[in-house]
């Protein structure tokens, strides 16, 4: 096995597996199904980006966290929970004109321009033998593992977790027994913006020379992640990352062994792995029949 794809395969999915997670965490508790959230892991970068000379880069970090998680919460403040009745469907469209709209926004404001986001390790890389790994990519493992290590003991012990496992496993008797739900909701928005965010940073780190406006499409590529370690389960988003950054870095490593399937494969084969994953298991690797939405 090439040591170098590996390592690669496995920042990338450690990154996917950071906005696979806010999928998970916005099913679980609103049931919306968030096709805008490529956008805000775009503009938890772009707020970094245009921010990291005044506030030093990791005073912008904190400022794109912010920026991504209040863009989460006032979507679902504001476009979400006014038509939380409404079906899952009408949700669902709704936050992919949301997306859309975002999208053009931050791509405007962009330009033609690849802006950097200031990272202190740059394009400093790794050497082993007769690897060369971007720093980046190591850093993005370990700050992902710090931040889902933090995010799964609060979602196993803190009442916010304990009260959104309640919720997801019964909504109707959940709120009979008093838990606010539009309490839920609102602050699993915000972590899951936040987790965006994180997310936008590495994604735009070395290799990479900075942000461009494709990087919602590149973010986009967690949401086969998502589906298919099922949207109702943090560990299945955690598993369908790393399946999801492997596949990518080994299909793009060895494009000239796959380039009878054409050009690009990598960028397209997530989509490959989670349409036959759902033709197998329509609910997901760990999802539950019974959480299937339409």
């Amino acid at each position: 096995m090439n040591l170098e794809l590996l390592i690669t395969g496995l920042s990338l999915g450690a990154v996917y597996a950071l906005v696979a997670l806010g999928f998970v965490v916005v099913f679980k508790a609103s049931e919306v199904l968030n096709f805008a959230h490529g956008s805000l892991v775009v503009a938890g970068a772009y707020v970094t980006a245009r921010t990291h000379e005044v506030l030093g880069f990791f005073g912008a970090v904190i400022a794109g966290i912010i920026a991504a998680a209040a863009v989460a919460l006032i979507i679902e403040r504001v476009l979400v929970r006014p038509i939380r009745n409404a079906p899952v469907i009408s949700l669902a469209i709704m936050t992919i004109g949301v997306e859309v709209l975002m999208n053009t926004e931050l791509v405007r404001q962009m330009g033609v321009d690849i802006l950097p986001l200031g990272h202190p390790w740059g394009a400093a890389t790794w050497v082993l033998g007769d690897m060369t790994i971007p720093v980046n990519r190591l850093v993005a493992i370990l700050t992902a593992v710090v931040v889902i290590g933090l995010f799964l003991l609060a979602f196993r012990f803190s009442s916010w977790g304990v009260s959104m496992r309640a919720a997801a496993e019964d909504r109707e008797t959940a709120e009979l027994v008093g838990l606010k739900l539009g309490r839920i909701s609102m602050v699993s928005w915000v972590i899951a913006g936040a987790l965006a965010a994180v997310a936008g940073i590495f994604l735009t780190g070395a290799p990479t020379p900075g942000l461009a406006p494709s990087l919602a499409v590149i973010a986009m590529r967690a949401f086969p992640a998502a589906i298919i370690g099922g949207l109702d389960s943090v560990a299945g988003a955690l598993a369908g990352g790393m399946l999801i950054g492997l596949v990518e870095a080994f299909a793009v490593g060895y494009q000239s062994e796959l380039s009878f399937l054409g050009r690009g494969i990598g960028e397209v084969m997530p989509f490959i792995v989670m349409i036959i994953v759902l033709v197998i298991r329509p609910q997901g690797l760990f999802g539950r029949k019974e959480f299937v939405r339409a």
